[in-house]
């Protein structure tokens, strides 16, 4: 199996030849053997790296705040632009010394983790100010096959909602950039190396590659599995376990009973899940240093798992159980569908709720197909 970065390596970096390069990367842009793609970039004879940009959490990953600064490399001594705080695109001064701005960043197949959006952003300027893009496309670990979830509202977008695509898109980073400069009409330039040996239902342990934790919370598959659901709800009052060993693998506050919530949702029957009651007391973030009630969400057969429709179930739970303690209004912010949401807000059912997402699916499928590269 071979992400972008392999094959574009494997052609001797032709498709950079004679251009000055600007790399918009971090941590996860790894050769399949673990090189760095930037230290690869900077060594080639061939290749003129001028200039790196870092999304959320900065080019090395490791950063968990706000605003992530501008800094200078250590490895290649060239200088870092962040994509994350008061600027989230690349000016036109930054991109005074690149010729083509190259994408290479782990995405985990959820609209409202912000690497797609910085995908967006980057295409937006390079549109802006005639740059040419390269992506090089990396898999989706959660599978190309698996839709979940509402489109968001195009009235609605911001930088944890950039377009009109469900909460679990199922594409990769390459066929994301092909759909977001057709639809918001960027006009780039733009070229996808793409993976080989890649299929559209492999999930990341499939694929031979080695995980390495695209941001501090998302430590390994099962929570990537988790996350368009259980993150979903972490906007609101409850814990989904930051500050914990298993983000998104738990949830739970303060004023939750987890026997009463892990009976309530086992008794929905929900495929793939089985929640456990539980106690725990996060390290930090939301309720840092107080013991929380809650479940623990343990997913039994991944094939059937629906994070979405797992997180929308346990938010209208939580909805008529503690009506004067659940505080579901910033649940907006990431699920970005106001039908939906009302839907929440007065109990409805999940199949009730789906209902009102279901023309637009139909619709996004057809979309997605003209895109699709695998």
């Amino acid at each position: 199996m071979l992400n972008g970065i392999d094959a574009l390596e494997r052609s001797g970096f032709k498709e950079l030849a004679g251009q000055r390069i600007g790399l918009v990367t971090n941590h996860t842009g790894l050769t399949a053997d673990g090189r760095s793609n930037a230290d690869v970039l900077h060594a080639h004879p061939d290749v003129d790296l001028t200039t790196l940009f870092g999304p959320e959490h900065g080019i090395r990953g490791e950063l968990d705040q706000d605003n992530v600064p501008d800094g200078v490399d250590a490895a290649t001594g060239l200088p870092v632009f962040s994509l994350y705080g008061t600027r989230k695109q690349p000016s036109e001064e930054q991109l005074a010394n690149v010729d083509t701005l190259v994408f290479d960043i782990q995405d985990i197949g959820c609209r409202f983790y912000t690497y797609i959006s910085t995908l967006g952003n980057t295409l937006e300027a390079a549109g802006k100010f005639g740059k040419r893009v390269v992506v090089l496309d990396r898999v989706n670990p959660v599978t190309g096959g698996h839709l979940e979830g509402p489109l968001a509202d195009v009235d609605k977008y911001s930088f944890v909602a950039y377009h009109n695509i469900p909460i679990r898109h199922g594409m990769t980073v390459g066929e994301l950039s092909l759909m977001f400069n057709v639809e918001r009409d960027f006009g780039v330039d733009l070229e996808i190396v793409r993976c080989e040996r890649w299929n559209r239902g492999d999930w990341f342990d499939a694929t031979g590659l080695i995980w390495t934790n695209p941001s501090p919370n998302m430590r390994s598959l099962t929570q990537a599995t988790t996350y368009p659901g259980i993150g979903l709800l972490e906007m609101t009052n409850v814990s989904v376990g930051r500050g914990t060993d298993t983000p998104f693998e738990v949830l739970g506050a303060p004023w939750i009973d987890p026997r009463t919530l892990a009976s309530t949702l086992n008794r929905t029957d929900l495929p793939g899940v089985r929640f456990v009651p539980i106690y725990f007391t996060p390290r930090a973030s939301v309720f840092a240093h107080q013991a929380c009630g809650g479940v623990s969400i343990l997913v039994t057969r991944r094939s059937e798992f629906d994070s979405v429709r797992t997180g929308l179930t346990i938010a209208v739970s939580l909805r008529n159980l503690y009506p004067n303690d659940w505080q579901p209004e910033k649940l907006m912010t990431l699920l970005v569908k106001q039908s939906v949401y009302d839907g929440v807000v007065e109990g409805h059912e999940y199949e009730v709720l789906a209902g009102r997402w279901e023309d637009d699916l139909a619709k996004f499928k057809s979309r997605r197909a003209s895109v699709m590269l695998y």
